[in-house]
């Protein structure tokens, strides 16, 4: 057969049987190299396969549009809106016509075509997507720029003396060429603000030039203030602002305290963190001669002060909410409201929103009255003292009340049990730092009876407001939590699995709280909740209300935390009397919803910088430190951990275990060396020393300490002071 002949018949059978592929119920768009997947079709085949794709288009067999081909019948629906990113790379847009998709379109991290937060972009929906996050679609086109100016750090000068930028807003994939000039000078490590002159796209890179200095890399100092830039967050309050807050004075008026319930008499208490300068609630707690308990919880009124339409409405509505960094607040409403007029200081006349409620002994709510009142706060706990007083350390008057909260607490804490909610309990890791900004050590936050009761008491008056204002009619906005998707339970079972603990394949609330239980006892602990969390879908702001899963509540919303979330306000308002429509609450609960997300990402970027720097400044006091470790997550090129003693995580190439050549059990997901029979597996507890911190890209470099060679070494040492024993003998 001649050569002619058999590239013909190739040709014949490659359109017979991609034309019935293509003609099948489940063809979806597909490039031609996908398709080529699909087929198992090898490379030799590719000149013959492009005229084929060609004849079946010119069969309108398919149809070929922006690099793929799609099915005879396909219809793509088009829709425009604003994108947001999530700091893993992947987004959600929301469309700008809610008409053409009741949900937001997930973006695949692949398919976001170079658009940052905030852009308006085009985007194409795939019908035939079946992803639990909702439609699923691409970026084709960005309309708009959400931004013209960009924050980053200059990365390296190469060897063409091109300089170079990482953006975290674009991500380390995306290179950044600045454009410099000799009035602005740069050298690496440089944090700058950038306007960008060509936005580029992912295979080609991004122009811009600098517009001026924040500091550099090696200053501490300038990490928030480059993070505020970084994330594009508001930072100073407008003048008009500045001049409102100013006019309310520093005193609540006698006029008011008479219009109001007042409940000075009260024995109110706050309970919060060290650093905290904005008291948002404060608690008081009796019980009478039936047993049944009288909880006031006392909202801060910032709805007094902060009224619609007003600048600093207007200017919290666009922060959404109080920032918290590293020894600073970026705060939602201005100092002279946040940290003074509105929070509920000690011995000082405050107005409150109060949710005076009457339990029995079980805990169960009996009655309930929700008014504007004036209180007077008797003293202000941190967490740490008021553990101190039940633990009888520090004598206070207020011992018998706070004892009386940690009953009442138990109780609630058992209804939380029945009903399937979850407690992690997790302790959280704090930096502290000093008046520079440069971390000096950490702080373990433990979870403990003070910080529950005070959840506890929280959680109960945004469920009774989020039920009443529900049974009264009203439109409002809900904090909702979906159940997670069956696939994320599995892959957490198969972690759990992983680290030794029983779990059964399909577990209940209560399995799970009991496999939180026992492994808190452990290293494991926070790593399993912290995992756990992140496989659930995210909390979020909205009128429809469906549920709670995590708190297992059927009608939640978040009332309590006034002066630091805008969507508290609002709750506030709609409490009082002013009704909102529906499609108002719609666009504040997704802004909300959207400036969170934006918070916590600025957060936990800081964060890591102020354990990055902690790390470099132990490794120079004390070379050849060694740290504990715990295998995280292992994989066929390596694996993950998490360094005990600062909560990070770090990683290690199979090329960086140098002690022996690992080879990957997929069936166990572990690595077994091959001649000294080490096996590392997840749960694990390692040791590891640092090689390299990079502050510009958050990353650092590991080597594993070998056990087998520490043995070594340690009966080499044995051996040689015996020997030495011996001489001197």
């Amino acid at each position: 057969m001649t050569k002619e002949s058999s590239k013909k018949k190739l040709f014949k059978n490659l359109l017979t049987v991609t034309e019935q592929f293509m003609l099948g119920r489940n063809f979806v768009p597909l490039t031609r190299t996908e398709l080529m997947q699909k087929l198992y079709l090898p490379k030799e085949h590719r000149d013959v396969f492009k005229e084929v794709l060609k004849a079946l288009v010119e069969k309108k067999v398919t149809r070929f549009s922006r690099g793929r081909y799609y099915p005879k019948k396909f219809k793509l629906d088009v829709v425009i809106g604003a994108l947001k990113l999530h700091p893993r790379g992947f987004g959600f847009v929301s469309p700008d016509d809610p008409s053409l998709s009741s949900q937001d379109i997930f973006i695949p991290k692949r398919f976001t075509q170079n658009a940052v937060d905030g852009d308006s972009v085009e985007v194409e929906i795939n019908p035939f997507s079946g992803s639990d996050k909702g439609p699923e679609g691409r970026v084709i086109t960005i309309l708009k720029r959400g931004r013209t100016h960009l924050a980053g750090i200059v990365s390296a000068i190469n060897q063409y003396g091109h300089t170079l930028a990482y953006v975290p807003m674009l991500g380390a994939e995306q290179r950044v060429v600045l454009q410099t000039t000799e009035e602005i000078p740069v050298h690496v490590g440089d944090r700058v603000v950038m306007e960008v002159i060509d936005w580029g796209l992912k295979d080609t890179e991004t122009v811009c030039r600098v517009s001026h200095h924040l500091g550099h890399i090696s200053d501490p100092s300038c990490d928030i203030s480059a993070a505020i830039e970084e994330f594009d967050l508001r930072n100073d309050f407008p003048t008009a602002v500045i001049r409102e807050a100013q006019n309310f004075g520093s005193q609540v008026s006698r006029k008011e305290i008479q219009a109001r319930d007042d409940l000075r008499d009260l024995e109110c208490i706050t309970i919060d963190p060290d650093t905290a300068r904005d008291f948002d609630d404060a608690l008081s707690l009796t019980k009478d001669n039936k047993g049944n308990y009288h909880l006031g919880v006392h909202i801060a009124d910032v709805s007094h002060y902060v009224l619609p339409g007003t600048p600093i409405d207007e200017e919290a509505k666009m922060r959404c909410n109080s920032t918290y960094f590293p020894g600073f607040c970026l705060p939602m409403l201005p100092p002279i409201l946040s940290e003074s007029l509105c929070s509920l200081r000690p011995n000082t006349n405050r107005l409150s929103l109060s949710i005076l409620m009457r339990l029995d002994h079980h805990g169960e709510v009996i009655d309930y009255k929700i008014c504007r009142a004036v209180i007077k706060s008797k003293k202000r706990f941190t967490y740490k003292q008021a553990k101190q007083v039940l633990d009888g350390e520090i004598k206070s008057p207020h011992k018998k009340t706070l004892e009386l909260m940690v009953e009442l607490c138990h109780h609630l804490k058992q209804k939380r049990y029945e009903r399937g909610s979850i407690e992690f309990a997790l302790p959280e890791l704090a930096v502290i730092v000093d008046k520079d900004s440069t971390p000096i050590k950490t702080d373990y936050v433990i979870y403990d009876i003070t910080h529950q009761l005070v959840e506890e008491f929280m959680l109960k008056a945004n469920e009774i407001v989020a039920l009443h204002l529900s049974k009264i009619g009203k439109d409002l906005t809900y904090r909702v939590h979906e159940e997670p998707s069956e696939e994320s339970m599995k892959d957490f079972v198969m972690i759990a699995h992983a680290f030794g603990f029983k779990l059964p394949d399909t577990p209940t609330s209560q399995d799970l709280q009991a496999l939180f239980e026992e492994a808190q006892e452990t290293p494991y602990g926070s790593f399993l909740a912290t995992n756990y969390i992140r496989r659930m879908r995210m909390a979020l702001y909205t009128p429809e209300n469906i549920g709670h899963y995590g708190l297992g509540l059927s009608h939640y919303c978040h009332f309590t935390s006034p002066i630091r979330r805008y969507i508290d306000l609002v709750i506030h308002r709609i409490l009082l009397g002013n009704e909102m429509e529906y499609e108002h609450l719609e666009e504040i609960a997704q802004l909300c919803s959207e400036q969170e997300r934006i918070s916590e990402r600025a957060e936990r970027n800081v964060t890591l910088l102020k354990k990055l720097r902690l790390l470099d400044k132990w490794a120079k006091e004390t070379p050849f430190k060694q740290f504990d470790a715990v295998i995280t997550r292992v994989r066929n090129f390596g694996i993950y951990f998490e360094i005990l003693d600062l909560m990070i995580e770090g990683f290690l190439h199979l090329s960086d275990l140098e002690d022996d050549f690992y080879e990957f059990d997929n069936k166990k997901t572990t690595l077994h060396g091959r001649h000294t029979g080490t096996t590392l597996f997840a749960g694990e507890k390692i040791t590891v020393m640092l090689k390299n911190i990079d502050l510009i890209m958050l990353e650092t470099q590991w080597k594993l300490v070998s056990e087998r060679k520490e043995r070594i070494k340690r009966g080499k040492n044995k051996k040689r002071r015996g020997a030495e024993t011996q001489r001197k003998k």
